[in-house]
């Protein structure tokens, strides 16, 4: 499932000492990561107006994202089930970021996916280009203000089933390149989103409502995770934003 990097040149810049830290453990807000709010680089910028099947800013780039119409039907077949616990949860568990080829990792490919003119230096890394965070709207030309958000926290995931999983599977899952698990946003509002299911946490930019439940309905039921009855309640709520 890995990402294709053949036939596309790796920019020879100047390195800048950009080493991803941010985006490695931005998902989880509760597991350990670092605080604070970094500086967005060039300002906010206005998503185009969104759709039941249109692009929204980041969508464009987002994997296997289905149909509004399609959503509903996989959420209607999700298993309702309280969180089950967090006992034995570790990120350590989901091994990430993977190698992809060409010395790239799975970060540096969402970020090459999910950016505009983005060049890199000789070790794969993003070292300029514009990203635009479909969360909240924000845009950077730094890819040091990202993170690489898990669209279903593994948190999430740990007490929604991916417990009884393999290493192997949920290292699949964390690297997940083919569907709309990962997704490139501004470290604020990954860290803000943390390991919060749609019930507790949503994009600001409720533009992106409409992709967000596709996506995040769209996870759970490729890997077969359970929602809870205020998750499913609010990605109904989400999915009602999408127009037809």
């Amino acid at each position: 499932m890995g990402y294709q990097w053949w036939g596309r040149s790796l920019a020879a810049a100047t390195i800048l000492a950009l080493t991803g830290c941010a985006g490695v453990l931005g998902d989880d807000a509760s597991d350990g990561v670092p605080g604070g709010t970094p500086s967005a680089s060039s300002g906010a910028a206005s998503s185009p107006p969104q759709t039941g099947e249109g692009e929204a800013a980041g969508e464009g780039t987002l994997p296997g994202v289905p149909s509004a119409a399609e959503a509903r039907t996989q959420l209607a077949g999700l298993e309702v089930a309280p969180h089950r616990s967090m006992s034995g949860y570790s990120r350590s568990k989901f091994p990430h970021w993977a190698e992809q080829g060409e010395r790239c990792n799975a970060r540096e490919a969402v970020l090459e996916r999910d950016g505009t003119d983005v060049k890199r230096d000789d070790e794969c890394r993003a070292v300029s280009g514009r990203w635009v965070s479909a969360y909240d709207d924000e845009t950077f030309t730094d890819a040091s203000d990202l993170d690489i958000d898990h669209m279903v926290p593994l948190a999430n995931a740990w007490r929604s089933g991916a417990s009884a999983w393999t290493q192997d599977k949920r290292k699949e899952f964390a690297n997940d390149l083919s569907g709309p698990q990962l997704i490139a946003v501004s470290a604020s509002s990954n860290r803000s989103k943390g390991d919060q299911g749609p019930d507790e946490w949503q994009p600001p930019a409720k533009t992106y409502w409409c992709t967000y439940s596709r996506a995040w309905t769209a996870v759970k039921a490729e890997y077969g995770l359970s929602v809870t009855e205020a998750e499913k309640g609010m990605l109904t709520e989400m999915l009602d934003t999408c127009t037809p």
